[in-house]
């Protein structure tokens, strides 16, 4: 590797895992607004996240990217479907993980972000008619096995979770129908459910019952920095990952979930028990014999399946 391909490398881990660390963090900002209703949150961070990637695409003289994209997103129904499926997975991910964070289940939240890489997988392998590797399958035993524990021990489903997971699961693969620019992408699907965001917000203003004109200067501050916490990690995460091979950020994915799990837990304090330090476990272990399937120790000691039974390459 040369100097340059070094610098780029070790610049593309730091925005990556920054931006990690950023998403890890997040719940600190939301429950600085828990006596607000999640969705009312959500609304304003769809608003004032299209008001800050406009701002950026202005400054960063990306509009005729913009209007060259959008018309060829509306000439394109795939690509138009995967922009308005892509806006509404999202911003069911979003809501689901606000209302997680304020309602005390910031442990399950990090849950669905471990579960989130398995399903990315299995998404491929349904959808896109990805090989499954013999270790790689083991993972997904492994962590439906952890899944099963803790549903059998709450006597329910860790529905929060699989919603967080599979949301963003599926995000991830109509993004490839897309294919955007991470800031012309974001904008375009910002743009799809800001009017359903600001006519919530203008019913709710119109009723007398909205937060934001009532609220003290600080939390109007916080729900329009919304926008900023939401826009510049995945800013962050663009311009890192474009630097570093796929599987370095497979493994800088887990600085999210690990760092909410630790401040639900010992910050906030909430009921951590044994079936969910079995599910963790499970899940851990899992990650790590997905992360290192490919590698030549695990592919070293596979059992070998003749070609047409073979769950590898």
């Amino acid at each position: 590797m040369s100097n340059t391909e070094m610098k780029e490398y070790k610049i593309g881990v730091m925005y990556t895992a920054v931006a990690y660390i950023a998403w890890g963090v997040l719940p600190l900002y939301w429950k600085l607004l828990d006596h607000i209703s999640p969705v009312e949150i959500l609304a304003h961070r769809i608003l004032w996240s299209l008001v800050f990637v406009i701002g950026l695409i202005l400054v960063s003289n990306k509009v005729k990217l913009l209007l060259s994209n959008l018309k060829a997103i509306f000439s394109n129904k795939i690509k138009l479907f995967g922009i308005v499926a892509s806006s509404v997975l999202i911003s069911i991910n979003w809501a689901t993980y606000i209302w997680a964070v304020n309602s005390d289940h910031i442990i399950e939240a990090s849950l669905g972000y471990y579960i989130n890489p398995l399903v990315s997988v299995l998404l491929g392998i349904l959808v896109l008619k990805e090989r499954l590797l013999f270790w790689q399958g083991i993972s997904f035993i492994l962590a439906a096995i952890g899944v099963l524990i803790l549903t059998v021990q709450y006597g329910s489903f860790p529905w929060v979770a699989f919603i967080l997971a599979i949301s963003f699961g599926i995000y991830g693969l109509t993004k490839k129908l897309t294919k955007l620019d991470s800031l012309i992408g974001l904008t375009m699907e910002t743009m799809v459910v800001a009017p359903i965001a600001l006519i919530y917000l203008a019913w709710l203003y119109r009723g007398g019952v909205d937060s934001f004109s009532v609220a003290p200067f600080d939390v109007k501050l916080l729900l329009l920095g919304a926008g900023i916490a939401t826009a510049l990690p995945l800013l962050w995460f663009a311009s890192g990952a474009n630097r570093i091979p796929l599987s370095m950020v497979g493994i800088l994915q887990y600085i999210a979930p690990t760092i909410s799990l630790l401040i639900g837990v010992f910050l906030y304090h909430e009921h951590f028990t044994k079936a969910h330090l079995l599910t963790f476990v499970c899940i851990w272990t899992a990650l790590l014999i997905y992360s290192f399937s490919k590698t030549k120790l695990l592919t070293a000691i596979q059992p070998k399946f003749p070609k047409n039974k073979s769950l590898g390459a």
